[in-house]
């Protein structure tokens, strides 16, 4: 197949000295619309030293001194597209940068294991796409294989040409549910054939936004930006308390203090949820997660566009987050559990659980199924009853999670003994804690469990685990994923009969734990769970983990 060419043409000549043997393609430059694109980018990264020089020219009173920044931020952004080449071979993806220190990478074709697509407004306003190519293995930033940027209408066949070894799309009869061509986006190019469209196994709702306060992204937006505005002296501001100060807020009666200090949470929350809304909507908008078969592709964003793709070879299983106002609000969060990507690869956001279920169940569904049982089986992952651990577990929740009511009680006991002036109303403070931990240690037992699904003709065994309270997640982990077993006892597991078992993988977090699991049952479980991986045969990356 011919190799995708920029509309500019090729690039220049490929070097006498070749790192891969046999590749002798034509050394390709990205397209030329990133000379505009990439002054720009330069600037913003560079924000701080510009703002500097700004300051610097208006307190020095000479204006050029403004310019400094630009003067050298502006011709190094440009260097970078005149050193930045790269070339497609019959073996190896490679890429050359750098002015002074150059860098050469180079990416064996047969371990792409990922193609993702992403543009930003400037990219979709100049017809651009940031082109990742990725191997399942983690890498630093600077290491990446990130081609930035290439035409929009090149970016699928280039897609297409680097992971035709691993995809094997899907024909029109195996399609029940044929996807829409989504809106235009950075990959627009020609019309893709029905066949190639893949299957949809999720989307996005406009209606799902009202989940996003219900998690602590809001928070983290508002500090952030609360840090930010004090990094630049904005919070700098002096506040001074005196007797005046002392005298004004004696003069306001207890309801007066009490609607006002209502009033600024109700104004944070609002703020918060605000915050939320708008980068859930900026992250996930328009998210629609389709199935090829052989490849996983997600797509979404509001203002970045962003195309990923996974390898299903790799996936092993997945996870449903479940915290705890998402939960009390029949909402959850779905993850993929797999090798070489991050442990985090989220599938759906904050969701109603309906949709998580069903995602769930076609997402473990394999690919050669064709028995409604096996989906029906998998969508009761998501709800499985699941192995209570017994009442020596349950103790140990209320240990951990009571020990602040006894550790107050001795505290304030001592202070009264030592003659300190303890009101009662300290003494509230015990009393309140009881029933919020008593509560908090059922909630963590209830949250407890653990079953182990038998394999099916068309299903390996599975694994479901749970665990957790404030953060509960529920992961599915299918047999031959797990390449081995940890069996962990503390001095108190010993003394109650208990262990933590730990399910080794390749994927995802690489340790799973099944908690405060009776002694007896923990050798049980490893048998059964082992027994499917005898049947369904080990996992390759078991060998060879990324």
């Amino acid at each position: 197949m011919t190799e995708p060419r920029p509309a500019n043409g090729p690039g220049p000549a490929a070097e006498p000295e070749t790192l891969v043997p046999g590749d002798d393609e034509p050394w390709l430059r990205l397209d030329r619309r990133m000379l505009l694109v990439h002054p720009i980018q330069e600037i913003v990264k560079f924000l701080p030293a510009v703002i500097g020089a700004v300051v610097l020219g208006v307190s020095s009173g000479n204006p050029l001194y403004s310019l400094l920044g630009l003067v050298f931020v502006v011709p190094y952004a440009l260097t970078l597209w005149f050193t930045t080449t790269y070339r497609v071979g019959p073996t190896h993806v490679e890429l050359r940068t750098g002015l002074i220190r150059r860098k050469r990478l180079a990416v064996p074709r047969a371990r792409i294991r990922s193609v993702d697509i992403e543009a930003d407004p400037l990219h979709r306003i100049l017809g651009l796409a940031v082109v990742v190519i990725g191997t399942g293995q983690e890498a630093e930033a600077g290491d990446r294989f990130r081609l930035d940027a290439l035409a929009a209408g090149h970016v699928r066949p280039l897609r297409a040409e680097l992971l035709a070894h691993t995809r094997t799309l899907p024909t029109a009869a195996d399609d029940p549910t044929p996807a829409r061509l989504p809106a235009a986006g950075p990959d627009t190019g020609p019309e893709v054939p029905a066949a190639e469209r893949g299957a949809e196994i999720g989307h996005w709702q406009p209606g799902w936004v009202r989940y996003a306060p219900l998690s602590l992204t809001g928070f983290a937006l508002a500090a952030s930006a609360l840090g930010l505005a004090a990094q630049f002296g904005f919070g700098a501001a002096e506040i001074r308390i005196g007797h005046g100060t002392v005298d004004t807020v004696r003069g306001f009666g207890v309801l007066s203090l009490l609607l006002a200090g209502l009033a600024a949470l109700l104004a944070l929350v609002v703020v918060v949820s605000v915050a939320a809304c708008g980068h859930y909507l900026a992250t996930y908008y328009g998210l629609r997660v389709t199935d090829h078969g052989s490849t996983l592709q997600i797509r979404r964003g509001l203002f970045t566009l962003r195309r990923i793709t996974l390898d299903t070879a790799r996936l092993r299983g997945a996870t449903i987050r479940e915290p705890l106002l998402l939960r009390l609000a029949g909402a959850a969060q779905l993850e993929a559990v797999m090798t070489g990507e991050n442990p985090r690869q989220k599938i759906l956001p904050q969701s109603p659980r309906a949709a998580v279920e069903r995602t769930l169940a076609r997402l473990l569904s394999p690919r050669n199924a064709n028995a409604a049982a096996t989906a029906a089986q998998l969508a009761a992952l998501a709800d499985i009853p699941l192995t209570r651990h017994g009442p020596a577990a349950r103790r140990r929740r209320y240990v951990r999670a009571c020990w602040p009511v006894p550790l107050t009680t001795v505290v304030l006991l001592l202070a009264t003994a030592a003659d300190w002036q303890v009101t009662v109303w300290w003494w509230l403070l015990p009393a309140g804690l009881a029933p919020v931990c008593a509560l908090l240690a059922e909630d963590r037992y209830r949250g407890l469990g653990h079953a182990v699904v038998p394999a099916t003709a068309d299903s390996p065994t599975w694994l479901v685990v749970r665990s957790g309270s404030l953060d509960r997640e529920r992961t599915c982990l299918e047999a031959p994923g797990i390449i081995g077993w940890t069996v962990r006892q503390t001095f108190w597991q010993r003394r109650a009969g208990l262990a933590t078992v730990g399910a080794a993988t390749a994927a995802g977090k690489k340790l799973y734990l099944v908690h405060d699991i009776p002694q007896d049952r923990a050798w049980a479980v490893m048998d059964r769970v082992a027994a499917g991986v005898t049947r369904r045969g080990p996992d390759p990356d078991a060998h060879h983990p990324e």
